[in-house]
């Protein structure tokens, strides 16, 4: 009986070694299957501007890669502090970083284009005539002076068009926004008064009685929704939701309607190496006046919060994907693909990005 208790606590001792023995060996494993999953899952977040494409080349580029990218449409300003916090892998904006904005970074912050955009003025009104905007009566309108739609500055350069006698309700946006830089930057351009009353930022004091919206999505959903309205949004939101958009008077003298061929005009020069340039308010003849690039941003020392090399070196494989293949996603979705400078100075950005101070991109 002795031996036959001592033989049943050996043969239970013995199982337990063993399935102690792979349960710790199976638990490794899971591990690095788990260290591997998260090595390939990138999060980004900022510009709405750039949603639709991003959306679209992340999905590509996952099917052949297996990266899983999470894209949170969020905003440029939120996005910047997103990247600033260390709580994504890379920011989107629709302006490149102010040089506050960059001395507040706890580490050096690089940045790159990854298309050309738009930005117009779309509006609701009865039939939406084709109309002709001035810089100064752009200005005017968004700092509240003209608050009808059939004032007489309006109607001087709409001849033989039918103006309403109906209030102008002006939106824009409501959150920290590239958009927003991008309009507020041209007509700062454009405009004394605009640039000493309002200025240009991602977020502004807007004119008391003008609407707030967050995002382009939701610019875009009062303007559809709003009889009177106006408002600046993307091209490709414009676009999607069949608006007409406003000719606009540019620095050539032409009145030019914004498209894909007329907003790349503007990104015909030289670049930068730090790719920081404003673009709009172009004198090429036929160049649509608000057009600009949109950035992603990222830390150029990627050895940082316990970050792999193998998590850094999928992020910047992906982000040379969108530089290059990636623009093949562009003009279906109302974008400008990059011009060979831009995409030459964006190179020259990913192969400074560096892990333990040594380039990821050999």
């Amino acid at each position: 009986m002795k031996n036959s208790i001592l033989k049943t606590l050996t043969l239970a001792g013995v199982l337990v070694i063993g399935l102690s023995s792979c349960g710790n060996g199976g638990d490794k494993s899971t591990d690095q299957n788990a260290a591997n999953d998260a090595d390939k899952q990138i999060l980004g977040a900022g510009s709405t501007f750039g949603n639709p494409i991003y959306t679209k080349m992340f999905s590509e580029y996952g099917k052949t890669s297996g990266i899983q990218t999470n894209y949170q449409s969020i905003g440029s300003g939120a996005g910047v502090k997103q990247l600033m916090n260390k709580l994504v892998d890379f920011g989107a904006s629709d302006a490149f970083l102010s040089n506050k904005e960059d001395s507040a970074c706890s580490a050096k912050v690089v940045e790159f284009p990854t298309c050309l955009g738009a930005v117009v003025i779309s509006y609701n009104l009865p039939e939406n005539p084709a109309l002709k905007l001035t810089p100064e009566v752009l200005s005017d309108i968004f700092l509240k002076k003209i608050t009808k739609w059939n004032d007489k500055k309006i109607a001087e350069v709409n001849e033989g068009v039918k103006l309403p006698d109906m209030d102008i309700t002006v939106v824009h946006r409501s959150d920290g926004s590239g958009t927003t830089y991008i309009f507020t930057d041209y007509l700062s351009k454009v405009s004394d008064d605009f640039k000493s009353t309002v200025g240009k930022g991602k977020d502004v004091k807007w004119p008391e009685g003008e609407i707030g919206e967050k995002g382009n999505e939701g610019c875009a959903g009062f303007i559809k929704q709003t009889s009177g309205a106006i408002g600046y949004i993307e091209l490709t939101y414009a676009l999607q939701n069949n608006f007409t958009s406003a000719s606009l008077k540019n620095a050539a003298g032409n009145f030019v309607t914004p498209t894909l061929e007329s907003a790349s005009l503007c990104a015909n020069g030289d670049i930068p190496a730090d790719t920081r340039i404003s673009i709009v308010n172009s004198n090429v003849d036929q160049a649509y006046p608000i057009s600009s690039f949109t950035w992603v941003l990222l830390y150029k020392e990627q050895n940082y919060n316990n970050r792999s090399k193998d998590k850094a070196t999928n992020l910047v494989k992906e982000l040379w994907w969108m530089i290059h293949e990636g623009q093949a996603q562009a003009k279906p979705l109302n974008y400008a693909p990059l011009p060979a400078k831009a995409v030459a100075a964006a190179e020259g950005v990913l192969k400074s990005v560096t892990y333990g101070g040594q380039p990821i991109l050999q």
